[in-house]
């Protein structure tokens, strides 16, 4: 135990990476923050407590990150990437100042512009994110030695769901302390925790410049590339598959402002504590992973752990009591980490440097454009279903793919991580 203790703790003898999950925290926590803010803006200022239009902020940020991201990982594997992250976060920042001008009651706006300013500002969110998605991880990959990969995932996933958790019910909280439900405060402390962000990029000393490939290729020729790689590799597939199907159609988080609403009969306070439960349970879980790596029986975990992502979704769907959703939803974020650090691992150990900024892009494409599909379906589907019944369609998918992926490529079960470690 003690020595792996030492082993998973021996990263953070690494001034940059420290400064990295810094960076990376305070990114992460004014984004959840940030869109945990608009969800309750659109949901209970600016229309009829409608989940249909709250799902469709994740479709406004998701066609401009699609779209960008044929573009985001070219430039990612052609620039120094400390350089694209400095300009994104400040980019991400502007975005929150505009917003913070457009609250409801702020003292330079008479009155705001309606949530149609909202969706724009989400949709340029989706083109810097597509950016973020393309930079960050190979970046991380670049401050850190090939054996502590693993651990660098581990802790870096850590991070990114401690801000999960704390960016929801910072902006539950404030939000819910107006009585009027102002945003005001939730934007302008959004706007600091981006400035603190940018201080942590700061102190890092890399660069992110690698050696670059001579034969200069098109963005098409690039991305090109990068989709042959990820396509003939079938563990790398597979485990991209399991993740996006689960999120795709097993995350409930984007209707939780409804469902805390309308089948709980609770306010917003309690929907950020809600919207932290699945945080909660992937920090638990990543800690547990940072002294006991998914690593031997990686391929075995994996399926196991999305199964049960999809029976704790289908629990929560089922669930009328505050705390038995929080059980389930907790739950459901403990399970699906294990993925989440697999599928990283994977493509930290499979990918060359000169090639992460396409790869991760593509896994971005995957993974975080699945959020905001997601987040669409969620809202579509309870819209024409209801809540319950779109929730538990959402588990049954996820469940009936960790079959077909285990069907299609039965080797994944042997997946072991070790193996890729040299």
């Amino acid at each position: 135990m003690r020595l792996l203790q030492a082993e998973s703790l021996q990263i953070f003898k690494i001034r940059d990476f420290r400064n990295f999950i810094g960076m990376r925290f305070f990114i992460t926590l004014a984004i959840q923050m940030q869109f945990a803010t608009l969800s309750l803006q659109i949901y209970y200022e600016y229309t009829n407590r409608d989940e249909f239009i709250v799902g469709l902020l994740g479709l406004a940020e998701v066609i401009p990150f699609v779209i960008t991201s044929f573009y985001s990982g070219y430039v990612s594997d052609n620039t120094a990437r400390k350089k694209i992250i400095k300009i994104a976060v400040f980019a991400l920042t502007f975005n929150a100042i505009l917003l913070f001008f457009n609250s409801d009651s702020n003292f330079l706006f008479g009155r705001n512009l309606g949530y149609y300013f909202i969706f724009g500002i989400v949709f340029l969110f989706g083109i810097i994110r597509s950016f973020l998605g393309a930079t960050t991880h190979p970046f991380m990959s670049q401050i850190v030695p090939r054996n502590m990969y693993t651990h660098s995932a581990t802790w870096n996933s850590s991070a990114w769901h401690l801000a999960n958790i704390l960016g929801p019910v910072l902006a539950g909280i404030v939000y819910s302390l107006n009585n009027q439900y102002h945003a005001n405060w939730c934007h302008f402390i959004v706007i600091v925790l981006f400035l603190i962000a940018i201080f942590f990029i700061l102190l890092i000393k890399h660069n992110g410049k690698f050696e670059q490939l001579k034969n200069k290729e098109s963005v098409f020729e690039s991305f090109k590339v990068g989709l042959n790689f990820v396509f003939s590799n079938k563990m790398v597939l597979s485990a991209l598959s399991l993740d996006m199907f689960a999120v795709l159609f097993g995350g409930a988080v984007a209707i939780l402002p409804a469902f805390t609403d309308k089948i709980l009969g609770l306010g917003p306070e309690y929907y950020g504590i809600l919207r932290t439960a699945p945080a909660c349970g992937a920090v638990i879980m990543a800690l547990i992973m940072a002294f006991y790596p998914p690593q031997k029986k990686a391929g075995v975990a994996l399926l196991l752990c999305v199964a049960a992502f999809g029976i704790f979704t289908i629990g929560f769907a089922l669930s009328t009591n505050f705390w038995l959703a929080f059980i389930m939803l907790f739950l459901t974020g403990a399970f699906d980490n294990v993925s989440v650090v697999v599928r990283h691992s994977i493509l930290q150990f499979g990918t060359p440097d000169n090639m992460r900024g396409r790869v991760s892009a593509i896994n971005s494409i995957f993974i975080g454009s699945s959020n905001e599909i997601g987040a669409f379906e969620s809202g579509a589907a309870a819209k024409y279903l209801g809540l319950v019944r779109s929730i538990l369609l959402g588990g049954t998918i996820t469940m009936l793919t960790v079959g077909c992926v285990n069907w299609l490529n039965p080797k994944l079960k042997k997946l072991d991580l070790t193996k890729f470690n040299g």
